[in-house]
């Protein structure tokens, strides 16, 4: 995969998301990276964050100090001190548990007041004002009754609910920043210093003060401060942390570099050319951070029933309080119904059943190497009936590795023949070069020195090894010196294999062939592929010869050969035509409008630039079977969210109407049974989140 080429085409793309969320860091402040918690909007349209104005710590805060008061407001409750069978009764104990109750209804109810102000000024009823509403509901009917009204007051579940709604928000809120806390990592990939040429002298300064258009001196095995482009120098740069590419990639002069990633043995002079929002490490992270603030289809779902359960719990509380206070019960029983109601009705397990799970998910994929862009498309990736594969890069791994070692004559043995190959390879930077020598390390066999190192464009290289001539040369030698080459072996196929042939003091004596290997796990995720009924087709610019091998060798169900980069795109609305859900899978610049005409596009190796912008998905790690990965990790996310949409859903259908006495005098649902039951779906829908862990594969 050639990042060289394309690196800042990011900015001609336009699929850039309006909003991202903030990453907090102890390390270098990123320019991208405020600290601010408002709310924006996502590409579904308006978006109220309920959480604005709050940060994380502050709930765990409120949750602990409401925890350590709710013990006395405990003991202080009739209905505790009858359940436990001991009694603590002191002259003005209701007093002191007003004032207790009173502490934590403002002091750990004030984020769920101020939310449900903010969501009637965005006209956005939903969560915040429901349980605004049933605590306050529950502490002035509590206070209610202190004074004088006939009734159980309210107060241990007042403090109990709000303490699970400060945990649950907090719980939610601190998932929601897992993902950019992992990727705190990559902005600890930056440099604290940068050596700069100026002037004529070099100087060092903070990374901070890093600007474009600067240059930058980076040493041997130095990180480079920022995107920019070689001036002078050479090195094989380390770019695997960045794009999952394991093998360095060689920058020469005008070859673009990237921020983060690692210099090899030589010495480079950059241009700076991407600091800040520019970078690339930036656009990395706030593809993430908008992924987690892209709120899907299920959330905006969720939001719904929200609202509406909100709506209906005003009502049915009202009608109940009518209804029982009409029929002729008294003004306490037809508040301690009313109240019921809504103390049940309050949606904190909803509140948490789409959100935790979204905030658990964007977590564990970024951590497994998917970097989630579109969570709407990665929702949809269970759908998916089709995958199209990229060739090179993508089910091959895009360099070149050697595939057979054939001796020519008896003399020298396979072995041998490597040794020769690959000492007379060692100075040069040829891919067949590097394919020889990765073979060479593979087997562990020494590297021989090479004197009189000769490099003879498009036809080979040669040298003196072991006080031998020895030259690695492709056909064109054969043809340009008028010599007829060795017959090629029919077990090589020419189509697929690139021949390079040896030669020691003037005589033929081996043929190493080279090609771009098959990934080790691509067979495999297509065969998987099979067993989710997902059909694979490869998608290549290569000859029918060579699709036709890849294709069969890795028991995909077609191939389509032979296709120009712009006809990517209509290959892939050919399939959508036919009633097909398509995912197009691809690594580079050409495979761009194709990743986003696909309904899934799965961007395999984040350090090409325009291919990760373009699609709604990246494989940080290059690898086939991540592919796999993301549908069956979509699939189980899904479930999740139906599965807690259900039950959080469901217990409100069956719970508010026993709360509001439907079935008196057989059966009424208490106050405190009602908190209960309400507290502990909530607890059941965070514990049915948490079990995504176990679905990674």
């Amino acid at each position: 995969m050639d990042h060289n080429h394309h690196h800042n085409q990011y900015k001609n793309h336009q699929k850039q998301p309006e909003h991202t969320s903030p990453v907090h860091h102890n390390s270098h402040q990123h320019p991208a990276m405020n600290h601010d918690h408002s709310a924006g909007k996502d590409t579904l349209g308006h978006m109220h964050d309920k959480h604005a104005g709050h940060h994380t710590e502050d709930f765990l805060k409120r949750f602990w100090v409401c925890l350590i008061v709710t013990i006395p407001i405990l003991l202080l409750s009739h209905m505790i001190q009858q359940w436990l069978g001991f009694e603590l009764r002191f002259t003005g104990d209701k007093y002191v548990l007003l004032i207790l109750g009173t502490f934590v209804y403002f002091y750990g109810g004030m984020p769920f007041l101020k939310g449900m102000v903010s969501e009637i000024k965005d006209n956005a009823i939903g969560m915040m004002t429901l349980v605004a509403l049933a605590i306050s509901v529950a502490f002035i009917y509590s206070g209610a009754v202190v004074f004088g009204l006939q009734g159980m007051d309210f107060f241990w579940e007042l403090a109990t609910l709000i303490d699970i709604m400060l945990l649950g928000h907090w719980l939610e809120m601190r998932s929601q920043m897992a993902a950019s806390r992992a990727l705190e990592s990559l902005v600890a990939l930056l440099p604290s210093k940068v050596h700069l040429e100026r002037n004529g002298s070099v100087v060092d300064i903070d990374l901070k003060d890093l600007k474009n258009n600067d240059v930058a001196l980076i040493k041997p095995g130095e990180k480079i401060p920022a995107d920019g482009m070689v001036l002078e120098g050479s090195s094989n740069v380390n770019e695997s942390m960045l794009t999952g590419e394991s093998v360095p990639v060689r920058k020469e002069k005008e070859a673009k570099v990237i921020g983060g990633s690692i210099n090899g043995d030589g010495f480079l002079k950059v241009k700076i050319t991407g600091v800040g929002s520019d970078s690339y490490l930036n656009k990395v992270i706030n593809m993430v951070q908008s992924a987690q603030n892209a709120k899907s289809r299920t959330q905006n779902l969720a939001d719904r029933v929200a609202k509406w359960l909100t709506i209906i719990a005003i009502i049915i509380g009202a009608a109940t309080f009518i209804y029982w206070f009409t029929a002729g019960r008294d003004l306490a029983f037809a508040l301690e119904r009313m109240v019921t109601v809504m103390v049940t009705a309050c949606p904190h397990a909803l509140g948490v059943a789409i959100p935790l799970v979204v905030a658990l998910s964007t977590s564990l994929s970024a951590t497994h190497g998917l970097l989630i862009r579109n969570r709407t498309a990665f929702e949809n990736a269970r759908k998916l009936t089709t995958i199209i594969f990229d060739k090179t890069g993508t089910l091959t791994n895009g360099s070149h590795e050697v595939q057979k070692v054939i001796p020519l004559n008896n003399q020298y043995s396979e072995n041998d023949i490597l040794q020769y190959a690959a000492a007379v390879q060692q100075n040069s930077e040829h891919h067949i070069a590097h394919g020889i020598l990765r073979k060479l390390k593979e087997k562990n066999l020494p590297l021989w020195r090479v004197e009189n190192f000769n490099y003879m464009q498009g036809i080979g290289v040669g040298g003196t090894v072991n006080g031998r001539s020895v030259l690695s040369v492709g056909p064109n030698y054969f043809k340009q010196n008028n010599t007829t080459s060795p017959e090629v072996p029919s077990s090589i196929d020419q189509n697929v294999e690139t021949i390079s042939f040896l030669i020691i003091d003037n005589q033929p004596v081996g043929i190493i062939t080279l090609a771009d290997a098959i990934r080790e796990t691509s067979a495999e995720a297509v065969q998987e592929l099979k067993g989710m009924n997902i059909k694979s087709f490869l998608l290549t610019g290569d000859n029918e010869r060579i699709a036709s091998a890849v294709s069969s060798k890795l028991g995909m169900d077609g191939y389509l050969a032979n296709v120009l980069p712009h006809d990517k795109q209509n290959k892939l609305k050919e399939f959508q035509d036919k009633g097909e859900i398509v995912a197009m899978t691809g690594d580079g610049v050409n495979d761009a409008p194709a990743l986003s005409q696909a309904d899934v596009g799965i961007a395999v190796g984040s350090g090409t630039d325009v291919a990760a912008e373009t699609a709604d998905i990246i494989l940080v790690n290059s690898d086939p079977k991540d592919v796999v990965n993301m549908i069956a990790f979509g699939r189980a996310t899904y479930r999740k969210m139906v599965q807690n949409l259900f039950w959080a859903v469901g217990y409100n259908v069956v719970a508010i109407p026993l709360a509001a006495g439907i079935l008196y005098p057989t059966f009424i649902l208490s106050p405190a049974m009602g908190a209960v039951l309400m507290s502990l779906s909530t607890v059941v829908v965070a514990l049915n989140a948490q079990l995504l862990k176990g679905q990674f594969r």
